[in-house]
């Protein structure tokens, strides 16, 4: 494993440590192989990582993996990793992710309002900001090759069977918190998938051999 060397905000931080990965089931880490393995395979051959998690609407799973994502590539030292996120459609990040991200130690602002908000989400003081808006996968934000999809919901995995460009496709879903939208568990349950997301790629960087 990579020695941990973060520049993190300490609340994320300490988020980070408490998570526990032993809860993943192995038919779970089954699932969570390829994205391990790709990020290994370029980590060996020193070559820049990226990574579009992908889903529908791109307004909360997969805002969700590329946050915590780039996150962890920072908390377990691993250089060069760029996390990048999209939809099959653009629509808008759902306000009660960027809650849920503030509540874990994330610096969250608004940095343009509207139909589809732009947010800057910081993980640490002196790295750059993730931009979080909601976008087609395909958009000129993201990269157009030499990256691995991560399929993170069922229906844009169904859509998606191909993504141009991309080196490897991923499917890794994760259930939609959208289900508990205007519903008084709906924080809860954010927080919940967002912790889930967080432990699972705690697992998977937690892998990586330097």
């Amino acid at each position: 494993m990579i020695t941990n060397n973060t520049t993190l905000f300490s609340e994320i931080e300490n988020l980070i440590k408490e998570l526990n990965p032993q809860t993943i089931s192995g038919e779970r880490k089954a699932v969570l192989q390829p994205l391990t393995e790709f990020i290994q395979a370029k980590v060996s051959k020193d070559q820049e990582i990226r990574l579009n998690f992908i889903c529908t609407h791109n307004s909360r799973r997969s805002h969700l993996s590329q946050v915590w994502a780039q996150a962890m590539a920072n908390y377990f030292n691993i250089k060069n990793v760029f996390c990048y996120s999209g939809g099959t459609e653009a629509t808008a990040l759902f306000p009660m992710v960027a809650e849920t991200l503030q509540k874990s130690g994330f610096e969250v602002q608004t940095i343009s309002e509207g139909f589809n908000p732009i947010y800057s989400i910081k993980y640490a003081g002196n790295e750059h900001p993730i931009i979080g808006f909601s976008k087609k996968f395909d958009d000129d934000f993201n990269p157009k090759s030499e990256f691995a999809a991560i399929m993170t919901c069922d229906s844009a995995n169904e859509a998606c069977p191909f993504v141009p460009g991309s080196e490897k496709r991923i499917t890794i879903t994760f259930d939609d918190p959208k289900t508990f939208d205007n519903s008084p568990q709906q924080a809860e349950k954010y927080h919940e998938r967002s912790l889930q997301i967080a432990t699972e790629l705690v697992y998977v960087f937690s892998q990586i051999n330097s």
